[in-house]
């Protein structure tokens, strides 16, 4: 059992739209990730997906509202709601969500990383 630094942690990878895991318990994966600039609209038919806002604004369009998160703040996406990320300047990003989850849900481009490192 080791504590983790997200600071620290944020501070080894420098790529946008790149989830790193840096964590797990019962199936989850805790992963950091940089967001800068607009996502794709995605959805996650089976699983859930929490974004909690270490560093930054970012905001989350549905397709019926945008819902803005700051410093602090998180957000559950319910599983098989379409959603798109946008970050105007860099967002640090912690999530939690099942291990099987695909970044990019149900649409697969060049941002999909099948495999994501662990730090």
């Amino acid at each position: 059992m080791d504590k983790v630094s997200l600071v620290q942690k944020f501070a080894l990878f420098s790529e946008h739209w790149s989830p790193k895991i840096v964590g797990e318990l019962n199936g989850q994966h805790v992963k950091l990730a940089k967001f800068e600039g607009e996502f794709v609209w995605h959805k996650h038919d089976h699983e859930d997906e929490l974004f909690f806002i270490v560093e930054g604004v970012l905001k989350i369009e549905f397709r019926d509202k945008t819902v803005t998160l700051k410093k602090g703040e998180f957000m559950i996406v319910p599983k098989g709601v379409e959603h798109k990320p946008v970050a105007e300047s860099e967002v640090w990003v912690m999530l939690f969500e099942p291990a099987t989850t695909l970044n990019t849900g149900d649409i697969e481009n060049e941002l999909t990383k099948p495999e994501l490192d662990r730090l």
